[in-house]
């Protein structure tokens, strides 16, 4: 399978992002947790402990799925 040069996906990236810029879009940049990490199953696991059961968990659960269909 052959690659497509650096200078052309360079380009084709800096294409997509002119017109992304154009339809007034912004690329977003988070910091995230690294799931790989030693100990980040174990901290979800805790951290969703303490909102299992807890008033705010239906609330939460709603977000995430008002959140995850988007394409309404």
């Amino acid at each position: 399978m052959n690659q497509p040069k650096p200078s052309d996906a360079l380009s084709r990236s800096r294409r997509c992002r002119s017109a992304r810029r154009r339809d007034d879009l912004k690329v977003p940049r988070v910091w995230v947790p690294d799931p790989s990490r030693p100990g980040f199953n174990a901290e979800a696991a805790r951290q969703a402990s303490l909102l299992k059961g807890a008033s705010e968990e239906v609330e939460a659960l709603r977000f995430i799925a008002a959140a995850f269909d988007w394409r309404d």
